[in-house]
């Protein structure tokens, strides 16, 4: 049964972060400086298990969740992430499984992810010139081993394999040429994401964002492109394919082109806090009912009237914040 929001966006997805800790430190999401040593990150008695997820993922699905995004932190430091794909691939109703990650354990665990129904992958990865990825990530690990992640991923058949590349201006945009011939023909679909203001723990200033005309532009100038269509509903990247046949790129534009009109997704926390926007201060929390002997019925309540409130709209409103107002991490959400 479809359910719709203030200004009737249906739910249609959900993204699920499975942990709040991740193997690198890329300063836009989880800078050292703040998450460093000291950072106390969840308990593992805190995070949802498997079993929960399962459970709720399942009442979603009857709000009429279609797809579900498995996110972090970096997911597949969770262990025995397969044995909840295939929990989740087992509900009648889900049509589409998908991953994001940063692919460093990926080449080891793509088949079995596939095997378990998984569906499809997303990779980030914001440099393929090894200098630039080591400062980006804040991580002696090398850029190979995200591309081999890539590689065996293909080889999965976990199709299409995105890999989406978040730009800042005078860190990493002089890499999206490079990127663009590193990754056409090979059946990659590559995704640029501007710089948003997710969270408060990265110092985000507008002069680093590189917006999606840009992009676009300085894409054409090597290899014309032609658009594809306008996203559907609840599809947040733009598309163009390569007029040579050899791909396509999209961006996500939120900044400069705000899509929250349009926007039909929900985050689940890793410990069970559902989150409406992914610049939402505060998150429903799901766990202690559900631990508490909630029924199936009763957790469906509790999202249904949640969403039928939401208002959300940050982008379209970011001239507006006031600039203090709390915010959830991304690296807590998944992005």
């Amino acid at each position: 049964m479809a359910t719709f929001d203030q200004l009737s966006r249906p739910l249609r997805d959900l993204r699920v972060s499975v942990t709040d800790r991740c193997n690198f430190r890329c300063r836009y999401c989880m800078p050292r400086e703040v998450f460093g040593r000291e950072y106390r990150f969840l308990d593992r008695s805190e995070v949802l298990t498997y079993e929960e997820i399962e459970r709720l993922v399942r009442i979603f699905v009857g709000l009429g969740v279609g797809k579900v995004r498995l996110t972090g932190g970096e997911p597949l430091i969770r262990r025995d992430l397969p044995v909840l794909v295939e929990r989740l691939a087992a509900i009648d109703g889900l049509d589409d499984l998908t991953l994001t990650t940063n692919g460093v354990l990926l080449a080891d665990r793509a088949a079995a992810l596939e095997a378990a129904g998984l569906d499809r992958v997303t990779i980030s990865l914001d440099s393929i010139e090894p200098a630039s990825f080591r400062l980006i990530s804040d991580s002696s690990i090398p850029v190979e081993r995200v591309l081999e992640g890539i590689d065996a991923a293909l080889a999965a058949g976990l199709a299409p394999v995105k890999v989406n590349v978040v730009l800042r201006r005078g860190i990493n945009d002089d890499q999206i040429l490079p990127m663009v011939r590193r990754f056409r023909g090979s059946g990659v679909v590559l995704r640029f994401i501007e710089y948003m203001d997710a969270g408060r723990s990265h110092g985000w200033e507008l002069e680093q964002v590189v917006p999606a005309e840009e992009i676009i532009a300085r894409i054409d100038q090597e290899f014309p492109l032609e658009a594809i269509e306008e996203p559907e509903l609840g599809r947040v990247a733009r598309r163009w394919r390569m007029k040579d046949g050899a791909g396509e790129v999209g961006v996500i534009a939120s900044v400069s082109q705000p899509f929250c009109r349009g926007c039909t997704r929900a985050r689940l926390s890793p410990e069970g806090r559902l989150y409406l926007c992914l610049f939402a201060g505060t998150g429903l929390d799901l766990r202690s009912p559900l631990r508490q002997g909630a029924s199936d019925e009763r957790l469906e309540a509790l999202v249904r009237r949640c969403w039928a409130v939401r208002s959300d709209r940050y982008s379209e409103l970011r001239s507006q914040d006031g600039g203090d107002e709390p915010r959830v991490e991304m690296s807590h959400i998944g992005g």
